[in-house]
């Protein structure tokens, strides 16, 4: 357990960093055009796991790095890609990983943006290490005019990946919606990872009003708030795609120091603790709530002992004041309780009826209590 990083915010890091990663490889994000990938495949950007080095790693195209990295360029221009996220929304920061890449990182980067109304046909299969765009794949990719598009990060200088500069964070202010990105690197060189947060925005109009959907689900627009603890795994993992992988993908907790010594349960068998661990989770859309379902897959020996799950209406300015004040004062008689204290399933799936929907006008906010872990909801 020793070396399972602590997943949490600490001074100085942004806000941002609490959305979802729209562009990760385990949310369908895609690199779709690369300049070169000599070294390192520009695919490796996208990867949900923390770049490692292997010192002893070598290739037959030189070391081997876990990040996107170009030759050293011998003819004009610089190196670019085009990644399609995974999950289109908008856009409220970047990370720009240089992990590990010292002497061969970046120097300068920016960043681009569109809305596609159809994804291109364009597609890099296989490792790609050694390769380079060919000539029909830069006639295919010159059809975007991506070098038009918005531009979200100017150029801008990065710091190497040392482990206490490799984050370049960039807060982003576009309101509207991007499905495709433009990472440029001046002239050539390396970037670990590109991480591109914000909250997946949902094109409604499109589906019948009576279809029932998952309305937290990262793809809808389900987005994590708040939370009172993410020391081994971030809340925002229960909503994103399909079931979880592993342990690690899913939200859990530290263990309460205040547990008492000897445990006690009520009546209907739940423990008896004080305090309790807490998401807020805002749906993507509003709705009327019928169903719930909680996974506790892959959590044996550390799953919570209850849940209980709770909603609200909340204006967008009550929503601000609440997450600018990391929920330190409680919306209070806004709850209403939609799933009364409930033991939780041992490594399975459980799926309750919602004893109370409700209807806002705008998208509610729910409540997800817990003692340690929940994968999905």
């Amino acid at each position: 357990m020793a070396d399972r990083k602590a997943v949490k915010i600490v001074s100085g890091q942004p806000d941002f960093l609490q959305f979802n990663n729209l562009a990760c490889e385990t949310a369908g994000g895609n690199v779709i055009f690369a300049t070169d990938e000599w070294f390192a495949p520009a695919s490796n950007l996208l990867k949900r796991e923390p770049p490692e080095f292997i010192a002893s790693a070598f290739t037959e195209y030189g070391k081997w790095m876990d990040g996107w990295e170009t030759r050293r360029k011998r003819i004009p221009g610089h190196d670019w890609c085009i990644i399609q996220l995974g999950v289109p929304g908008i856009i409220h920061g970047l990370d720009v990983d240089t992990s590990f890449f010292t002497g061969n990182y970046s120097p300068s980067a920016s960043v681009q943006a569109a809305c596609l109304d159809e994804a291109p046909a364009l597609t890099l299969e296989g490792d790609r290490t050694g390769m380079a765009a060919s000539d029909s794949q830069f006639e295919a990719v010159a059809k975007l005019h991506s070098e038009l598009w918005e531009e979200l990060v100017p150029v801008t200088e990065l710091k190497p990946g040392y482990s206490d500069t490799c984050h370049n964070y960039f807060p982003i202010t576009y309101p509207s919606r991007v499905t495709h990105l433009r990472l440029n690197m001046y002239p050539d060189g390396g970037i670990a990872r590109l991480k591109v947060y914000g909250v997946g925005q949902k094109d409604w109009s499109a589906l019948p009003t009576q279809d029932q959907l998952d309305l937290v689900a990262l793809v809808n627009g389900g987005v994590c708030l708040g939370y009172s603890d993410a020391h081994f795994g971030h809340p925002r993992n229960m909503i994103g795609l399909g079931r979880s992988a592993n342990m690690g993908d899913g939200w859990e907790t530290a263990r309460r120091l205040d547990r008492p010594k000897n445990l006690q349960v009520d009546g209907k068998g739940i423990l008896q603790v004080p305090g309790y661990e807490w998401a807020v989770l805002r749906l993507g859309h509003p709705g009327v709530i019928s169903q719930i379902e909680i996974d506790t897959n892959h959590f044996k020996g550390n799953f919570p002992d209850s849940c209980k799950i709770e909603a609200c209406h909340l204006t967008p300015e009550e929503e601000g004041k609440y997450v600018s004040g990391r929920w330190s004062s409680d919306p209070g008689n806004k709850w209403r309780v939609l799933l009364q204290p409930q033991k939780s399933v041992v490594v399975g799936c459980a799926v309750f009826a919602s004893p109370g929907s409700i209807k806002p006008s705008r998208p509610d906010s729910g409540w997800v209590s817990s003692d340690a872990a929940w994968p999905e909801v």
